[in-house]
């Protein structure tokens, strides 16, 4: 723990975690908030799954491209415009009487507004830290967002339930504004200027550690969206059982990056985690009741933060400091179809099979991240004994005083 305690006494970092967090809050929110405002409103969950899937599109689409647009207007101004126009498009999901196409459209604005806070603060950890130090900040990242997962549905589904849905759409909006304003108000943000790409959009896809960072990526969010989907079809969408076994394996994802954090990140470091997520999967399809399930997550959990700590890390160490934050937007990308696909596929085996397919699915997803790492381990750079800090780029990057 010392490694983590160094970092957070690092002038600025324990601040920037903080409000990165805050803002990135409705990720954990919005999906449930949707869900449920938009279910009572037309009688149908296939009326609201319309409206989350318009906007996770919106997302998919945006992530590279709004992350690009930093490099070339300033941080500062993207985050801005992005805020302001999907605070505007979740008040008008709350509030508008609109028919379903409408708030298809408004979903779709509010994703590709959806502010690209994660790969500006990923894209501003290596200008704040040492090399000793980056990954294992990566680590306490890829952990502390837990944070979001267990707390954010757990918060929207209270007010939604028991104040009304507006207001769990509205509690997203303000964690959006001032969690965005506190991030945007971040002195780091002012020094770091990401300079211009000089190479075209998607170009970056060729790094084979960010191709890698994005297939893996895509296939580990995959299994969890289809693991959260066995959950709640084994325990009903009502029972408070589902809440607290996704709660006990966020944490052990938490506690599995805060313990492996620190260990060197070798050419097999993707695919060992991805063992462990793979060996939690495949445990659960067997698990049949509260205590068995949570075990097996524990297990499939303790390798979740980890693996994504590993894609942080060998993504930040490929590529020029001008193109990380397009890096990450398309790893972003990976996991948002990664969770669409992953649902989708865990909802069909589930309606065929029962709640077990949900687990099938998850191993099945596990199981090919697993293999990607293992047969393409060139692509994975070696990091033991080397700085994880993006490549300098060819000119100069002004730091301006804050």
């Amino acid at each position: 723990m010392n490694a983590y305690l160094d970092l957070l006494r690092t002038r600025g970092v324990a601040r920037i975690i903080a409000a990165q967090l805050v803002a990135r809050f409705p990720s954990g929110m919005i999906s449930l908030g949707f869900l449920i405002h938009i279910e009572r409103i037309f009688d149908s969950y296939g009326a609201a799954g319309l409206v989350l899937g318009a906007t996770s599109v919106g997302q998919a689409i945006s992530g590279p491209i709004t992350s690009r647009w930093m490099g070339r207007w300033g941080m500062r101004p993207v985050l801005i415009l992005t805020t302001a126009v999907c605070a505007l498009a979740l008040t008008t999901i709350a509030l508008a009487p609109l028919p379903l196409w409408g708030f298809m459209v408004a979903g779709l604005v509010a994703g590709l507004s959806y502010p690209p806070v994660q790969p500006a603060v990923r894209t501003i950890y290596p200008k704040m830290v040492n090399s000793r130090q980056l990954t294992p900040l990566f680590s306490l990242d890829a952990s502390a967002q837990e944070i979001i997962w267990i707390a954010g549905p757990v918060v929207v589904t209270l007010v939604a339930t028991q104040v009304s849905t507006v207001a769990g759409i509205f509690l997203s909006v303000v964690f959006l504004v001032g969690g965005g304003a506190w991030f945007i108000s971040s002195p780091e943000l002012g020094r770091v200027r990401i300079p211009r790409s000089k190479r075209r959009f998607g170009v970056v896809l060729k790094r084979p550690a960010v191709l890698l960072s994005t297939v893996v990526g895509f296939l580990l969010v995959g299994s969890c969206a289809a693991i959260e989907a066995g959950v709640v079809a084994t325990f009903g969408e009502g029972g408070s059982e589902a809440g607290v076994v996704l709660g006990i394996w966020a944490v052990a994802s938490l506690v599995g990056g805060l313990a492996f954090g620190h260990i060197p990140i070798g050419p097999w470091a993707l695919a060992r985690r991805m063992l462990i997520v793979f060996v939690g999967s495949l445990l659960a399809v067997f698990a049949f009741e509260f205590w068995t399930i949570s075990a097996t997550l524990v297990i499939a959990g303790l390798g979740i933060a980890p693996a994504l700590a590993v894609m942080f890390s060998i993504v930040s160490a490929s590529v020029k400091f001008s193109d990380t934050a397009e890096a990450y937007g398309w790893v972003g990308t990976g996991q948002l179809i990664g969770a669409a696909l992953g649902s989708a596929v865990a909802g069909f085996l589930i309606d065929g099979y029962g709640p077990d397919g949900g687990f099938v699915a998850a191993a099945v997803f596990a199981f090919v991240g697993l293999l990607v790492p293992t047969i393409f381990r060139r692509a994975h750079p070696d990091l033991r004994g080397r700085d994880a800090s993006p490549l300098p780029d060819t000119e100069p990057v002004p730091i301006t005083p804050s």
